[in-house]
């Protein structure tokens, strides 16, 4: 089982256990690297006719990905029963219409701030062009940090400036202005929320659940979804062609869509549910806690796999260089 690594240690104390006490499977969880490093390793691997873990939880770009070189097993629908509960949009099929994907966890993005160096709240992701030099931390990649979308979202009224190069070419100049600000362009999760909670850098972009769960265990962090709303993103559960442990995949992922476990996940993990709120029995506080009433950002997957290519080479060029 491969899990990001900010979610290892509460899947490992809340939520594997309680899946083997139920079922008598073991899990051995590894933490997955930011990015697409993953499914190269799992692709390598794969072609081998190994697998390094049996179910995964994969980003969407990288699941897409997946399924152009058919990495991933077909689920077997009639082994989900519990797929009733899903949200539709998370379910993720290739091109013959297999079901390969199901939605593990959605996650928010969101402003980040040390509440000591910081004590008001921003309010916009515009504050990220502030004048806030050498203070900020942003996620490395385009297709992890979405700040395409952020700034398009912020200074161009929406996301559909994306459907075009020209577009694309307009929101990286204004994203381009941002660099004096970052002290920090992350892939290793932990360097950031050391930094945040330290003080060292103090604003950024970061997981809402992570920094809340940092923030109840005392340190000086806050989340705040901007007006603008924070960036919805979500995993989903898929299992390589290599694995040789179908049944207990299949038995894991129906397992943690029963409502009862997004329950408690939402509850000890912090991420927003995957099924239908109706079916939950979250509070309005507990829900508001992993969610939020603003409308969100929402990635622009297709941008990422029609010119993925194009886009990390201006990203180098233009933005984190």
């Amino acid at each position: 089982m491969c899990i990001r690594d900010s979610f290892k240690d509460s899947f490992d104390e809340f939520v594997f256990p309680r899946f083997t006490e139920e079922t008598g499977i073991e899990v051995e969880s590894v933490a997955e690297p930011t990015g697409e490093a993953w499914l190269v390793q799992l692709e390598t691997a794969a072609r081998a006719g190994q697998a390094p873990a049996d179910v995964s939880m994969m980003a969407q770009v990288p699941l897409q990905r997946g399924m152009a070189s058919e990495l991933w097993l077909p689920l077997d629908e009639s082994r989900l029963p519990n797929l009733e509960y899903m949200r539709p949009q998370l379910l993720n099929r290739d091109a013959d219409g297999d079901l390969v994907g199901v939605g593990a966890v959605s996650w928010y993005i969101t402003l980040v701030t040390n509440t000591d160096t910081f004590e008001t709240a921003p309010t916009s992701w515009a504050e990220l062009w502030a004048d806030h030099p050498n203070q900020l931390g942003l996620l490395a990649l385009p297709s992890n940090s979405f700040l395409l979308e952020i700034t398009a979202a912020t200074f161009f009224g929406g996301t559909d400036v994306l459907d075009t190069e020209d577009g694309i070419l307009e929101v990286i100049a204004k994203l381009e202005e941002v660099r004096p600000n970052v002290q920090l362009w992350y892939r290793d999760e932990g360097q950031f929320q050391q930094a945040l909670q330290s003080g060292e850098i103090p604003m950024g972009q970061y997981y809402h659940d992570v920094t809340g769960l940092a923030a109840a265990d005392g340190f000086p962090v806050r989340s705040t979804f901007p007006a603008e709303g924070g960036v919805l993103d979500s995993g989903s559960w898929a299992i390589s062609r290599a694995s040789d442990k179908v049944d207990e995949a299949h038995a894991f992922i129906d397992w943690f869509m029963q409502p009862e476990i997004q329950d408690l996940v939402a509850r000890s993990v912090g991420t927003a549910p995957t099924v239908e709120r109706e079916h939950l029995s979250l509070s309005d506080e507990e829900f508001a806690a992993v969610s939020s009433e603003i409308e969100p950002i929402v990635p622009r997957y297709d941008m990422y796999l029609e010119r993925g290519e194009w886009l990390d080479q201006i990203w180098s060029e233009r933005v984190a260089r």
